[in-house]
C-alpha cells in the first residue's frame, strides 16, 4: 500500500471511528430519554455498502430463531433479511414475545419452546438468543438434533463443566458452532485483526480491552439472571481485543475486584453472592505477552467496548503506527443487499453473514467453539481469582483435536 493510499485509508478509518463515537454520544442521550440499551445504537445504513458483495451460493438455508427477551436479540441480527436465509420457525417461552418475534422475522411458524423447535427436521441451523445461563444447555440441545448453532454471548455461564460438555458435543456432532461476539466486527478490532495477520504487529507485548455497561437498576432478565452477575462472567466484549485480534489464548490470570456501591450489586442482594461491580484481569497470553481486560457495571457515563494493542513491530490505538508499510485492506466485508449493519458498532449484520457463509462454504466460522470457550472461560477463572484476592490461576485450554 503506497503512502497516498495509506493516508486515505487512515482518514477513512478515523472518519468511521468519529461517526461511531458520535453515535455513542447520541446513544447516551437517548438512553436517558428513551431507555435505549447501551450498545444497541444502530449504525448508519448505507444502501451502497452492498455493491461490492458477491454471493457464494444461491441456496437458502432454513433457520430457526429462539429468544425475544428485553434486548430482542432474536430479530436484531438481520437473519430475516439475508438472501441465503429463510426463517423457518421462531420460539420464545412467552406467547406475546413469541408473536413479536414471528412478526419481526416475517415468519408464520412458531413453537412454544426451543425443545419443540429443534424437532423440526426441516431446520438446518438455529440462532440461540435466550438467557445467558441457558446458552450452553440450549446449544447442546440444538447440536444433538443435528443442526448448526449460533449463540449470543457468552458461550457458558460460570461453569467449566458446561464448557467441557459443549466442546465434546461440537466434536461428536460435527456441526458448526459460532458465538456472536460483537467486538470482532467492530471496525477497529477488525482492522487490528487484519494487520496482525499481515505481520504488522509481530507478537503482541501488551493488549487492553474494556467493557463498560452501567445501569442504575438491573435490566429486566429471565429469572433475574442479570441481577448482580459477576462482571468477568460476561468477558467476551473485552477479551476479544486479544483473542479476536490474534486467535491466541490466555494461559493464566490474576484478577482484582472493586466492591460495588450499587444496592443490587451487594452480595446479599444478588443470587451469585457477588460483591464486585468492576473486575480488572491481568492475563498472560499464549504469545508470552500481557493483557489487561476490564469489565464494569459500576461506572456511569461513557460506555461501550474498546481496546488497543502494542506489538514488537507496531501498535494500534485508533490507527496503526509501526514498521509495516504494506498494510492490508482493513475494511469489513460488504454486506448482502438488505442486511442492516445493526448495533454494537455495526457488527450485527457482519456476524450473521459470517455464520451463513461458514455453513454455505462448509468451513469453520471465525468465532468457532475454540475461540468462544477460550474467550469465555478465561473470564470465569478471572472471577475465581478476584474472589481469592488476585491469586494467580491457570486457565483451561480448549482445542478441537
Amino acid at each position: 500500500m503506497n503512502p497516498t493510499t495509506l493516508s486515505k485509508t487512515r482518514r477513512s478509518f478515523l472518519q468511521s471511528i468519529s461517526l461511531g463515537t458520535a453515535a455513542l454520544g447520541i446513544g447516551s442521550a437517548a438512553f436517558a430519554k428513551d431507555k435505549t440499551i447501551q450498545g444497541f445504537e444502530e449504525a448508519p445504513f448505507d444502501p451502497n455498502a452492498s455493491k461490492a458483495w458477491k454471493p457464494v451460493s444461491d441456496r437458502r438455508m432454513r433457520v430457526g430463531i429462539v429468544g425475544y427477551g428485553y434486548c430482542r436479540f432474536g430479530a436484531a441480527f438481520s437473519f430475516q433479511d439475508h438472501p441465503n436465509v429463510e426463517i423457518a420457525a421462531v420460539s420464545d417461552l412467552l406467547p406475546d414475545r413469541r408473536a413479536g418475534l414471528a412478526k419481526a422475522c416475517r415468519c408464520k411458524t412458531a413453537y412454544p419452546s426451543l425443545e419443540e423447535l429443534v424437532k423440526d427436521d426441516s431446520i438446518e441451523a438455529v440462532f440461540v438468543a435466550t438467557d445467558a445461563p441457558s446458552h450452553a444447555r440450549h446449544c447442546i440441545e440444538v447440536l444433538k438434533h443435528g443442526k448448526h448453532v449460533a449463540c449470543a454471548v457468552p458461550a457458558v455461564w460460570g461453569s467449566l463443566e458446561e464448557a467441557d460438555q459443549l466442546l465434546e458435543t461440537v466434536k461428536n456432532t460435527g456441526r458448526k458452532y459460532m458465538m456472536f461476539e460483537t467486538s470482532y466486527y467492530r471496525p477497529e478490532l477488525y482492522a487490528m485483526h487484519r494487520i496482525y495477520n499481515a505481520g504488522g504487529f509481530g507478537k503482541l507485548i501488551y493488549s487492553e480491552g474494556e467493557y463498560y455497561h452501567y445501569a442504575a437498576k438491573p435490566l429486566p432478565s429471565y429469572k433475574g439472571w442479570r441481577v448482580g452477575n459477576p462482571p468477568q462472567w460476561y468477558p467476551t466484549h473485552s477479551n476479544a481485543y486479544y483473542n479476536g485480534v490474534t486467535g491466541g489464548r490466555f494461559t493464566e490470570v490474576s484478577c482484582m475486584g472493586m466492591p460495588s456501591v450499587t444496592d443490587f450489586l451487594q452480595p446479599e442482594n444478588n443470587p451469585y453472592r457477588n460483591p464486585f461491580g468492576t473486575e480488572v484481569a491481568m492475563f498472560r497470553t499464549s504469545e508470552g505477552g500481557m493483557s489487561r481486560m476490564t469489565v464494569s457495571w459500576d461506572t456511569p457515563g461513557d460506555h461501550g467496548e474498546r481496546g488497543r494493542v502494542r506489538g514488537q513491530r507496531g501498535s494500534f490505538y485508533n490507527q496503526y503506527e509501526g514498521q509495516e508499510k504494506n498494510l492490508p485492506d482493513i475494511r469489513r466485508p460488504a454486506l448482502p443487499p438488505g442486511v442492516r449493519p445493526g448495533g454494537h458498532g455495526g457488527s450485527h449484520g457482519q456476524l450473521t453473514n459470517e455464520f451463513v457463509h461458514a455453513i454455505l462454504e462448509d468451513r469453520q466460522p471465525w468465532i468457532d467453539i475454540v475461540q468462544s470457550l477460550n474467550m469465555t472461560v478465561s473470564g470465569i477463572v478471572a472471577h475465581m481469582s478476584a474472589m481469592k484476592n488476585g491469586e494467580w490461576m491457570k486457565i483451561p485450554q480448549y482445542k478441537l483435536s
